[in-house]
C-alpha cells in the first residue's frame, strides 16, 4: 500500500511546485516509508510515498509509459488480485511488460480500455492517470471503498490525495469547516456522509467512482454498484455459491512477496479467514501461518458481560490457533498504550475518531508489523451477510433513522444553547438516511419486509462498513501495515446482496447463511458462537486517564470544544464518569470513557489542525 498525491495546476511555476509537492506528500510518509518519488511537467505534479509489498524493482511510481503518441503516468495505491488474469488478457491484445507489479498492470489497463479499465480490476485500489499530451487527469476509487481517495475542486485545478492531511498541507487549501460540516460532526461522528470531507474545501471520491479532469472540469460518474435482481439458487446451491467466493477471494488475496499473517479474534469471520489462510500455507511448504489477537491487561479481572460483548474471545483463538496449527501471538495492551495514542489515532484520521477503538487498533497494528508487512482481517462481513442487532431486532430495525446512531437525545443535549438555533441534528442526521434510502436499488414487485432488508444493507455498506473500512485504513497505514479484507470482494458482495433475508438469518442466527457455508472450516464452538464486537478495555484506569484529560480540557478557559458543547453539561458526564449518558454516542462500544474520550478527540482535532468555523 502506498501513499498518492497529485496537483493539476498552471498557474505555478515547476519549482513552486515541488517544495509544496513534497510538503504533502512528506504528510503520507506513513502511509509508505519505503520509498518516496515525484514527477513535475507543465500543470502536473505527483508524489507517490510507497509501501514495498510486490516486485521493489519493477513497481517503481510514478510510472510511465508511452504508446500511441501519449505518455501516461500513473500513481497507484491499493492491490490487484487478478493481476495475472488482466496480465495476460493484454498480453494477448500484443501489450508487453518490463515487471511483474499489479501497479503496471493498472497502468497497462487504462492504456488498453481507458475509464472501463476499472471494470476489469478485482482489488483494492486508489489511483490517478494523467495522459501528458491531452492534458487529461483519470481517477478511480474500488467498489466498496477500502482504499481512500479525497480532492479539492479549485476550479481552473484540482488536488487530490490518500488523506485530507495532504492536501491541508498546500498553502491554498484551509480548514474552514461550514454549518454543513459541522452538521456531519455532530449529527453524524465518527461516521460522515459518503463523499462529504468535513472540511469546506475537501471532498471525497465516493466508493465505486471515477472522476475525470480535463479542459477545467472536474466531471464523476458512478461506474459500480450492486444491482438488484431475483435470486434462482436453492438454499443449498446458495450455501456452495457463498463457501466457493469466500474461498476464492481468500486465497487470492495471500499473494505477497513479503512476510504475511491474519488477525484472530476468534469470531466467525476472522477465524474463517484464519483457516483458509493456514492451510494454503501448508500445501505451500510456507510454514505456520502468523496469527495475532488484541486483548488488554487485567481484562479477566475487569471485563463486565453485556448485550453487545457476551463473552471474552480467549478460548476461541486458541481452539482456532491449535486446530490450523497457526504461530499465534496475544498482543496486551496496557492503558498508557491506549491513552498515549488517542491524539495519534485523531491525526491519521483527520477528524475525530472512536476513541481507545480506534487507539487500540493503532497499537495492534504497530505490533503487527514487527512481526508483517501485510495481513488479512475480517470487516465487511457483518454488513454484506447481516450480523449486527438491527438487522433482526424489531426496537431496532424501527427506529427513526440510522439504527447505530442512538444518541439523537444526548448529542442535543450536549450542544451549547446558543448554537440549536442553528444547528438541528436531527433534521440532519434524517436528511442523509433518507438520501440513501431513495438511492438503494431496489427490486420491483419485492414484498415490503425484503424492500426494508435491502435498505438495511444498502445503509451499512455505504455508511457503517466504510466508516469500520476508514478506521482500518487509517490505523493499519499509521502503523505502515497493509491490511486486506477478503469479504470485500465484489464478486461476493453482488452475489450476497440478492440473497434473502430468509436464508442470510438462516437458524434465526445472524450470519445464517456464512456460517453454514463454512461448516467444516470452523469447528461448531466458533461456528455458533454469538457475535461479539471488536473488544474494548474496561480498565477503570482508562476511565481515570481520559476524565483527567477531560478535567484539563474543562479546565481551559479557551477550550475550542466549548464553542460547540456546552460546558456544564461536559462537566456533569465527566464527573459521572460518563454515566450520565447510557446510550452508545456511535454503534455498540461509545458509552462512558469512550464518550469522554471522543470529546476529548473533538477538542484535540480543533486545535491541531486550527479548525475555523
Amino acid at each position: 500500500m502506498c501513499g498518492i498525491v497529485g496537483w493539476i495546476d498552471a498557474a505555478h511555476k515547476t519549482e513552486e511546485k515541488a517544495s509544496i509537492l513534497d510538503r504533502m506528500a512528506n504528510t503520507l510518509q506513513h502511509r509508505g516509508p519505503d520509498d518516496y518519488q515525484k514527477w513535475i511537467e507543465g500543470p502536473a505534479a505527483f508524489g507517490h510515498q510507497r509501501l514495498i509489498v510486490v516486485d521493489p524493482a519493477g513497481g517503481k511510481q510514478p510510472m510511465i509509459r508511452k504508446a500511441r503518441d501519449e505518455e501516461y503516468i500513473l500513481c497507484y495505491n491499493g492491490e490487484l488480485y487478478n493481476t495475472e488474469d488482466i496480465r495476460d488478457q493484454l498480453k494477448a491484445k500484443g501489450w508487453t511488460f518490463q515487471s511483474h507489479s499489479d501497479t503496471e498492470v493498472v497502468l497497462v489497463s487504462y492504456m488498453e480500455w481507458g475509464g472501463s479499465c476499472v471494470d476489469y480490476l478485482n482489488g483494492i485500489f486508489a489511483f490517478s492517470v494523467w495522459e501528458k499530451h491531452r492534458k487529461r487527469l483519470f481517477l478511480a476509487r474500488d467498489r466498496l471503498g477500502v482504499k481512500p481517495l479525497f480532492y479539492s475542486d479549485r476550479g481552473d485545478g484540482v488536488m487530490f490525495a490518500s488523506e485530507m492531511k495532504a492536501l491541508l498541507a498546500h498553502p491554498e487549501v484551509t480548514s474552514a469547516v461550514d454549518s454543513n460540516g459541522l452538521h456531519e460532526l455532530l449529527s453524524l461522528g465518527p461516521s460522515r456522509t459518503p463523499g462529504e470531507g468535513i472540511f469546506q474545501e475537501i471532498n471525497e471520491i465516493r466508493p465505486g467512482h471515477r472522476a475525470v479532469f480535463e479542459n477545467g472540469k472536474l466531471k464523476i460518474d458512478r461506474y459500480w454498484n450492486v444491482e438488484s435482481a431475483p435470486h434462482g439458487d436453492s438454499f443449498d446451491e446458495t450455501v456452495a455459491r457463498v463457501r466457493e467466493l469466500f474461498m476464492e477471494a481468500s486465497q487470492r488475496q495471500l499473494v505477497s512477496d513479503v512476510k504475511l499473517g491474519t488477525f484472530l479474534s476468534g469470531g466467525v469471520d476472522s477465524s474463517a479467514i484464519t483457516a483458509v489462510a493456514a492451510e494454503k500455507y501448508k500445501q505451500d511448504q510456507l510454514g505456520a501461518l502468523q496469527t495475532f489477537s488484541i486483548d488488554y491487561k487485567d481484562q479477566e479481572k475487569f471485563f463486565k458481560k453485556n448485550a453487545f460483548q457476551p463473552d471474552r474471545d480467549e478460548a476461541f483463538i486458541n481452539l482456532v490457533s491449535a486446530q490450523n496449527q497457526t504461530n499465534h501471538t496475544v498482543m496486551e495492551a496496557r492503558t498508557e498504550d491506549l491513552v498515549s495514542r488517542l491524539k495519534r489515532a485523531v491525526e491519521l484520521r483527520d477528524l475525530p475518531g472512536m476513541a481507545d477503538v480506534d487507539s487500540s487498533l493503532l497499537w495492534f497494528c504497530e505490533e503487527i508489523k514487527n512481526h508483517v508487512t501485510v495481513a488479512l482481517s475480517g470487516e465487511c462481513a457483518d454488513e454484506i451477510f447481516g450480523g449486527y442487532p438491527w438487522f433482526y431486532r424489531k426496537e431496532d430495525k424501527e427506529r427513526k433513522g440510522f439504527p447505530w446512531i442512538r444518541s439523537l437525545n444526548e448529542r442535543v443535549t450536549l450542544v451549547r444553547q446558543d448554537l440549536k438555533g442553528d444547528i438541528d441534528i436531527e433534521w440532519y442526521m434524517l436528511k442523509r438516511y433518507q438520501e440513501t434510502i431513495a438511492e438503494t436499488p431496489l427490486l420491483a414487485g419485492e414484498d415490503e419486509d425484503s424492500k426494508k432488508h435491502r435498505q438495511m444493507s444498502y445503509l451499512n455498506m455505504n455508511w457503517f462498513m466504510q466508516t469500520l473500512l476508514e478506521r482500518k485504513d487509517r490505523m493499519s497505514m499509521g502503523a505502515s501495515l497493509e491490511v486486506r479484507v477478503p469479504f470485500s470482494d465484489h464478486r461476493l458482495v453482488e452475489y450476497v446482496w440478492n440473497v434473502p433475508w430468509s436464508m442470510k438469518f438462516h437458524n434465526d442466527q445472524e450470519k445464517g447463511l456464512l456460517r453454514q457455508a463454512l461448516r467444516g472450516i470452523l469447528p461448531d464452538k466458533v461456528l455458533f458462537r454469538k457475535k461479539n464486537p471488536y473488544p474494548k478495555t474496561f480498565h477503570p484506569d482508562y476511565t481515570k486517564a481520559v476524565c483527567m484529560w477531560m478535567e484539563e480540557t474543562l479546565a481551559d478557559p479557551n477550550a475550542p470544544l466549548f464553542d460547540i458543547f456546552d460546558r456544564n453539561q461536559v462537566r456533569k458526564l465527566k464527573d459521572t464518569e460518563g454515566k450520565s449518558i447510557d446510550t452508545p454516542w456511535f454503534g455498540q462500544l461509545m458509552t462512558g470513557p469512550q464518550l469522554i474520550a471522543h470529546l476529548c478527540q473533538i477538542d484535540h482535532w480543533l486545535r491541531t489542525y486550527k479548525v475555523t468555523f
